[in-house]
């Protein structure tokens, strides 16, 4: 099919070629949109199913983790058993989990779909690319992938608004209902339109490699969560420890291995390294940026579910248009003037943030810093996913694009770890200050400020942010704590800014 495509169209993505990707285009985006409305509505539902909040976290993380853990062994599976049957797979049982979590009667059963969830959404994220570049022939591949990016885009910034719509209409129930029908039309496109791509000689299922891979992924967003218990503790330290085993269990295996699940000489091409690296840093400042407009509106602005779903609106056709720019671009220069680009789009959200974080700033400055972060997001995302996937040998297209939703979950599961711990270091820096300024003991300004957060987070939306901060014996608790916004979002940048150098500098031209 893919020859019969490429005489047909060229270089253009003509009626055929659209029909073809648009079935794995719309179940890509499923991955990205299912964590995010849990974590923008995480407090109605919580309420709602009577989560005990220390298990919130958990129930956020949970299909995360477990995609991060999973996507490389079913890139390969894609490629042993087909990666059209895979993906049908995938979205057939995110049908059911979909269902499945909005009739859960308790919050052990919704942990339990969520896990299933996260399966599925691994199958999602782990073959719908590939099956586009094994699809479609190799001169429109950058261009497929930015109509791909484009449609994700436009899901990504209604998805947020219809899903805090539709937990306000029909209750928190309904919110797991949101991705099943792109799931089931994603499903049915995919089934009529895509032909199932020829596969590559069969070899052995490497089963050591993506055990250790997923082990070592696992253990460190695991440690690096329970760091702001210490790092002495060792609910941090075991993991990590058990992290960098795995890892290096992984490099011995893999160079030895005949036919490895991560083929690590990938990792020695540039543009493949600096891609893998751009997809970390952009997915963990998204995720932050996530966490900090779920803390900064919900408990300090007030903003409801649908006011914070519509902080991802605003220029989404824009964003979708850059998308498909960033593939031509790409398609005709390299990917290098993309990533650059891209990388100093989300560096400029957090400058944003930083310049602008207040008790009382306004929603259209939320709105700005989350389009940049989308916009350069999706532009990185673009030009990264062409670097990766054009380094894939036949046959072995899964694994390879497996690697970008690996890396691309991990980085978006230690995000909000990493921001609330930064979060919990600075803001503790600035009152403590504040109370020094004030002449209060430590002892007495702690006990003000676990006084507040502790009624704010057991309660969002009932209790009062200003009568609180109000009540804390003269301490600007606002201030502190938005100041530790704006310090954590330019320590978030670093790493972003860090890469489009690495990029522009490191890259080739040509």
């Amino acid at each position: 099919m893919s020859a019969a495509i490429g005489e047909a169209s060229g270089r253009r993505i003509d009626r055929r070629v659209l029909l073809t990707i648009l079935g794995p285009a719309l179940a890509y985006p499923i991955a990205g949109i299912d964590p995010l409305l849990l974590n923008l509505n995480l407090a109605a539902v919580g309420q709602g199913l009577g989560v005990p909040t220390g298990g919130l976290g958990l129930l956020a993380g949970a299909s995360t983790l477990v995609v991060a853990a999973s996507v490389l062994a079913v890139g390969n599976l894609g490629d042993r058993f087909g990666l059209k049957r895979v993906l049908v797979v995938g979205l057939s049982a995110n049908v059911l989990v979909g269902l499945g979590s909005a009739a859960a009667p308790s919050y052990p059963a919704l942990v339990v779909m969520r896990l299933l969830d996260g399966l599925s959404l691994a199958a999602l994220l782990g073959v719908s690319l590939a099956l586009v570049v094994a699809s479609v022939p190799s001169p429109v591949r950058a261009r497929a992938i930015g109509v791909v990016m484009a449609i994700y885009t436009v899901m990504y910034g209604v998805a947020p608004l219809l899903g805090g719509w539709v937990v306000a209409a029909f209750g928190w129930r309904a919110l797991f209902l949101v991705t099943v029908p792109f799931a089931a039309i994603a499903l049915l496109l995919t089934w009529r339109f895509v032909e199932a791509p020829a596969r590559g000689p069969s070899v052995p299922f490497d089963a050591a490699g993506v055990g250790l891979f997923g082990l070592a992924l696992l253990g460190l967003v695991t440690g690096i969560a329970a760091a702001p218990d210490g790092l002495t503790h060792v609910g941090c330290w075991l993991p990590l420890a058990v992290s960098a085993l795995a890892i290096a269990a992984l490099i011995g295996h893999e160079r030895r291995a005949e036919h490895p699940a991560l083929d690590l000489r990938l990792f020695g091409h540039r543009a493949f390294l600096v891609a893998v690296l751009a997809i970390v840093a952009a997915n963990v400042f998204a995720a932050g940026l996530g966490a900090v407009l779920g803390q900064l509106g919900g408990y300090v602005l007030h903003l409801s579910s649908q006011s914070m779903g519509l902080l991802y609106l605003p220029g989404t056709v824009l964003v979708a248009a850059a998308s498909v720019l960033a593939g031509r671009t790409v398609a005709r220069r390299t990917a290098r003037p993309v990533l650059v680009v891209g990388l100093l789009t989300i560096t400029l959200s957090a400058v944003v943030m930083a310049a602008t974080a207040s008790p009382m700033m306004g929603v259209a400055v939320l709105a700005c810093a989350t389009w940049l972060s989308n916009l350069g997001g999706f532009v990185t995302g673009t030009a990264a996913a062409d670097a990766i996937l054009g380094r894939a040998p036949e046959g072995k297209t899964g694994a390879v694009a497996a690697v970008q939703p690996a890396f691309a979950m991990t980085g978006y599961a230690l995000g909000p770890t990493i921001v609330i711990l930064l979060l919990d270091v600075l803001f503790e820096q600035r009152w403590l200050a504040d109370a020094a300024t004030e002449g209060l003991p430590s002892e007495q300004a702690q006990a003000a400020v676990g006084a507040v957060t502790t009624a704010v987070t057991s309660s969002p939306g009932v209790a009062s942010y200003d009568t609180l901060v109000a009540m804390a014996q003269g301490l600007s608790i606002g201030a502190d704590y938005t100041d530790g916004v704006r310090l954590a979002m330019l320590v978030l940048a670093i790493p972003v800014l860090a890469v489009a150098a690495l990029a522009f500098f490191w890259l080739p031209r040509r």
